[in-house]
């Protein structure tokens, strides 16, 4: 009787985990494959660049939304575990710096981005007056983006760190 009690309490613990790594992978995955992959292959084989930055979008939109609800299940998850102990945690600095990352990538630069292309209407931002505001927004994002991916790769690398 005491190993099925101790198995039924463990299992949950086991599979938080297995979740935890699965969750990694899709997120940080996620993250690489629309940002170099998709979105670079939908401009470089769409004609139509404004069509390529919409889809492309919500392709940013939707890993935005995967990270956030990953970060925020990933950074419970170790705090269940680590307790008051978890803010000296280097794997939880990093989930936590991805997080802010995700929120001020998309909801200020995208945000921003968004508003811009909305003052212009069915015109291309890049043949507008707001052109060099939208670029610098662009590159500010893809820099935040960029170092989000980094710690990503390092984040995936410490994975097993979630079993332990």
């Amino acid at each position: 009787m005491s190993s099925t009690s101790e198995n039924t309490a463990f299992f949950p613990a086991r599979a938080a985990a297995a979740l935890a790594r699965a969750l990694v992978a899709l997120w940080v995955g996620g993250m690489w494959m629309v940002g170099y992959i998709a979105a670079p292959v939908l401009f470089d084989m769409l004609g139509d660049r404004m069509l390529a930055g919409s889809i492309a979008g919500q392709l940013f939109a939707i890993i935005a939304w995967v990270g956030m609800g990953v970060a925020v299940y990933l950074l419970a998850f170790i705090a269940a575990r680590q307790g008051r102990a978890v803010l000296r945690d280097s794997l939880f600095r990093v989930i936590a710096a991805m997080l802010v990352c995700v929120a001020v990538g998309y909801f200020g630069i995208q945000a921003e981005m968004a508003t811009l292309k909305a003052g212009i209407g069915s015109m291309d931002i890049m043949e507008s007056a707001a052109r060099e505001r939208f670029a610098l927004l662009h590159g500010v994002s893809s820099t935040i983006y960029l170092v989000q991916s980094v710690l990503g790769v390092w984040l995936a690398a410490e994975t097993r760190r979630l079993t332990a």
